[in-house]
């Protein structure tokens, strides 16, 4: 199958270089702008006061080019002073100027420096405290979780496997909208804006020691060329795709996905379900919101359990996964449970609920 706009695309990435950048969630913080006319506000206090003061005792100070001193050559002289630029073409020649600019000017010529140096000293220790953010970030993460997309589909993603107990800074989103990385972000996700089908951006997103990845692009040829990617960079990582068109699943498993959703056609049964009886279109769609009312999860069978028919389980068993085997609760080759097999069960929703991850790759047809 020849997917739209590939040769674009491929054209794109050869000719425009992406600008990606990582940026991790962070805590709530005064708006840069204000925090920089906060500062501006103080120093053009200190100038008008430290102009007042000179004003005040203008009689104690003399200019070179007409000897006396007006309120212009105050705000002058304050000028030149706190700066430490210094012309000497006014100075303080009363012992009563002279003290106020030990006792008075200097301290505020002090201050001054110290709000435009803070500034700048600010300016770099923010950024030095963001590499090492960023460092230690890189250095701790392990079989996280790569979420390439962060729209509708990513979103709901990513709030289903952390109502499973997935923690936030597990959690990587790519995507090239920055409005997204930033909305990502302040969810409490990190972020890397850029476009995913490049290996460097998400060799950034650490995807080569990713436990599990969730593609959810906008299109069905993008979702190739990131699993193509991904599969690339990441042999052992659990791939799943969303696409909109059934026909190009099975393009999708042959470049590396474990698993593939087709949302228009996940879209289109929930509605003829619900058609058919409304009553069963919403239980299925609470099975599919994890952390509320009825959750379908999949968890280990115990020591306890062992030798039993999935029928008498006091959980609702609706499959068994045996090997690289999907069977049915009431298929016959099940038998007696083993202690290799993991159940899928419909139980009631809780907070100590968790899907317990099966760290095997999904069968493949």
């Amino acid at each position: 199958m020849k997917l739209p706009g590939q040769d674009a695309i491929a054209r794109q990435a050869d000719e425009h270089l992406v600008t990606h950048k990582v940026k991790l969630p962070r805590k709530l913080v005064e708006h840069p702008f204000r925090q920089v006319a906060k500062r501006l506000s103080v120093a053009l206090v200190v100038l008008v006061v430290t102009a007042f003061v000179v004003y005040v005792d203008r009689d104690g100070y003399t200019d070179n080019s007409d000897k006396s001193v007006d309120l212009l050559d105050s705000f002058y002289y304050a000028t030149v002073t706190l700066s430490t630029t210094g012309y000497g073409d006014i100075t303080p020649v009363g012992d009563a100027a002279r003290l106020t600019n030990i006792f008075v000017i200097t301290p505020l010529r002090v201050l001054f420096l110290i709000i435009l140096v803070g500034t700048t000293l600010e300016a770099l220790t923010e950024r030095t405290r963001e590499e090492w953010r960023l460092n230690r970030w890189r250095s701790a993460l392990r079989d996280h979780t790569v979420v390439v997309g962060f729209g509708t589909k990513g979103r709901s993603a990513i709030q289903t496997v952390c109502a499973t107990g997935l923690r936030k800074d597990q959690v990587v989103v790519v995507d090239p909208s920055g409005k997204a990385i930033e909305a990502a972000t302040a969810h409490g996700y990190a972020g890397v804006i850029g476009d995913a089908t490049r290996s460097d951006v998400l060799n950034r997103a650490e995807l080569y020691r990713a436990k599990q990845i969730i593609i959810a692009t906008q299109r069905d040829d993008t979702a190739v060329l990131v699993t193509l990617t991904a599969r690339q960079l990441n042999r052992g990582a659990k791939i799943v795709v969303a696409v909109r068109e059934e026909e190009n699943a099975p393009l999708l498993k042959q470049s590396g996905a474990d698993a593939v959703i087709t949302s228009a056609s996940a879209a289109g049964r929930l509605l003829g379900l619900s058609v058919l009886s409304p009553a069963a279109g919403m239980v299925m769609e609470d099975l599919i919101s994890q952390g509320s009312g009825l959750d379908l999860i999949e968890r280990p069978v115990i020591k306890a359990e062992v030798g039993r028919n999935p029928r008498e389980m006091d959980d609702l068993v609706v499959s068994v996964l045996r090997g690289h085997r999907v069977l049915g609760y009431d298929d016959p080759a099940v038998g007696g449970l083993e202690l290799t097999d993991r159940l899928i069960t419909i139980v009631r929703a809780t907070p100590a609920t968790h899907v317990t991850p099966d760290t095997r790759p999904l069968p493949r047809d």
